[in-house]
Parts: C-alpha cells; sequence; structure tokens
C-alpha cells in the first residue's frame, strides 16, 4: 500500500473526517506596530470534515490552548480585554457553504468568539489524500482569511507615542487540516 499523496483528486472525498490534531495546525496573526508579525496557535482543537456532493466542516478551539509563545502576552489574551476565557472558553466554526473553485476551496460559515457570531469566507485547498504509515485514510485542507477582530469584541488596544494603535483590527487566521476517516 502506497502511502504517497494523491493530489489529483479535485474535491473532498465522501465520508467523514476527523481533524488529527497532532498533524494539523490553526493558528492566527496580527502585525503588531505595523511591523513586527505575531504568530500565535491553538494547542487544542477538534473539528470535522464531510465530504462528497454538500461538503462541510466545523470545529472547536480551547481558548486557553491559544497560545503567542510569550507567557505575559498570552495571560492577556486570556483575560477580559481579548478573549475572556474563563466566561467564553471556545471559539467555533461551522461552514454555511463550500465551493470547490477550479484549484481553490471557498469556505462561508459562521465564525463565534465571545458569544458573538459573525459570517466569515476563509479560502485555500483541498491538497488531496493519502495513506498513512498506520494505513488511515487521511485528507489535508488548508484554509486561511482575514476578519476584523473588533466584530467579535477584541477591541483592547494602546494608543503609541507617536499617534496610532499598537494593533490594528485585520488578524490573519490560518489552518492546515490533516483529517481521518472516521471509521
Amino acid at each position: 500500500m502506497s502511502i504517497v499523496a494523491d493530489k489529483s483528486v479535485t474535491a473532498i472525498p465522501t465520508g467523514t473526517w476527523t481533524i488529527d490534531p497532532v498533524w494539523s495546525a490553526v493558528g492566527f496573526e496580527v502585525k503588531k506596530l505595523g511591523l513586527a508579525v505575531i504568530k500565535g496557535r491553538a494547542l487544542s482543537f477538534a473539528g470535522t470534515v464531510e465530504g462528497g456532493e454538500q461538503p462541510a466542516l466545523e470545529g472547536t478551539i480551547d481558548v486557553s490552548s491559544l497560545t503567542t509563545f510569550d507567557e505575559t502576552r498570552d495571560g492577556h489574551l486570556q483575560s477580559p480585554d481579548f478573549f475572556d476565557a474563563a466566561r467564553y472558553p471556545s471559539v467555533g466554526f461551522r461552514s454555511t457553504s463550500v465551493e470547490q473553485l477550479g484549484d481553490e476551496l471557498v469556505v462561508r460559515g459562521e465564525l463565534t468568539v465571545k458569544g458573538t457570531t459573525k459570517p466569515v469566507e476563509l479560502r485555500g485547498s483541498f491538497v488531496g489524500t493519502g495513506v498513512d504509515p498506520m494505513e488511515n485514510e487521511r485528507i489535508v485542507v488548508e484554509l486561511s482569511g482575514t476578519i476584523d477582530r473588533t466584530d467579535f469584541g477584541l477591541d483592547w488596544n494602546a494608543p503609541l507615542p507617536g499617534g496610532g494603535l499598537l494593533l490594528p483590527n485585520d488578524v490573519l487566521l490560518t489552518a492546515s487540516f490533516a483529517a481521518v476517516k472516521a471509521a
């Protein structure tokens, strides 16, 4: 049995696929001071990908697992200034449509952060299929999209001495999902 990926498949194969967090990554990027890109990552998340005629994606992130690899900044992200993890322990996403437009995958859905649900659009690709060394069928989907964090109540900012603000409103969301076919 080959473990070489099959990139000739252009649509998500029929079935339910469980996102494997060990092989996957969910992250965000923000340009602090308009100069330095700060990257963050969710260390705990779960979700599924449905393939076939009506593809769908859904998942949740454990807010307490968000890290930028800086303890002080991560503590601030957990506070009411940002995610308010004590009151809102998860972030959720549920697709409303998934379209394959040529080589591009367009996923529209609803993102819920701090109890606020807003429509978002993510773009990327269905990378392909493969069989891993344990003979599990896998698929890979890569997506990204930009949101306005203030739409979700993530309003905190700090003025800069020369004018302007520390943080932009735009945040890039990124996801690379390797999912295993459910039995």
